[in-house]
């Protein structure tokens, strides 16, 4: 199989050509390497439950700096769409957070559109897509952006302390973040693709309510988890147990709508 730029496979599965498949997308300003410890995590599971794990690269930042940016969400989801069609046939788990969760979405979408189902889609601190509403960050200066990094917690701290490696940040923060807030959801029908929603109740961002109405988007399974005292980043407190759901989806008894 082709390496595709889009996608970094961060740990084996199973052996088989139907072996299970989770594939991670990333939050704003986030990449691959954020889902490392649940690759960690999925290590000890037993060799016939152990799915593979890939995490997509959005182009403009880390490995792919060189190339421009794309600060459409759609643009991006066709992207990974496109680098996931040779894996269409295996059982795939779509993983999103926040950003990252309606990428996932979208691209869950265009599978479907081409019969090829996800076993599951879980978003963890996003807003269902109907409850979008936009926003201004984007557009903010420099300390604006860096205040919003303060607050999400999503990037690592010592960042703020160089400025060159801030300045390289910065405009990648950016350009996700107006991908985020252009985007507007289309109407059309609900995901046959079951979906479980993550949440912190202590979200800065995203409210439960807003998690909750992702189920109006699927006409498949829902369900939901709320972690107490959790924050827009609660699920790094959470990939042991993640992992074990996703171990055990990925069994040879587990069922997957082709």
């Amino acid at each position: 199989m082709a390496c595709s730029p889009w996608l970094r496979r961060l740990a084996p599965g199973a052996a088989g050509a139907g072996a299970a498949v989770v594939v991670c997308f990333p939050h704003a300003g986030g990449g691959a390497g954020a889902f490392r410890p649940l690759a960690k995590a999925l290590a000890g599971a037993t060799e016939g439950a152990r799915p593979e794990v890939r995490a997509v690269r959005y182009p403009g930042r880390h490995d792919r700096a060189a190339e421009e940016r794309t600060e459409d969400l759609r643009a991006l989801a066709a992207g990974a769409h496109q680098a996931l069609a040779p894996l269409a046939g295996r059982p795939l788990t779509l993983l999103g957070h926040s950003m990252g969760a309606l990428v996932a979405y979208e691209v869950t979408r265009l599978l479907e559109q081409q019969g090829h189902d996800p076993v599951r889609l879980i978003v963890s601190s996003a807003w269902a897509p109907s409850r979008v509403r936009g926003g201004t960050v984007h557009l903010r200066d420099d300390e604006g952006l860096v205040e919003e990094i303060r607050r999400t917690q999503g990037t690592d701290p010592r960042l703020l302390e160089y400025p060159e490696l801030l300045a390289m940040a910065l405009p990648v923060l950016r350009g996700d973040y107006k991908a985020v807030e252009t985007y507007r959801h289309r109407p059309g029908p609900p995901l046959r693709t079951p979906v479980t929603a993550l949440v912190g109740d202590a979200d800065p961002l995203v409210a439960v309510e807003d998690a909750a109405a992702w189920r109006a988007h699927t006409a498949g399974d829902f369900r939901m988890r709320i972690f107490p005292g959790g924050d827009h980043f609660a699920l790094r407190a959470h990939w042991p147990e993640l992992a074990e759901q996703l171990a055990e989806g990925a069994r040879p008894t587990a069922s997957h709508r082709q």
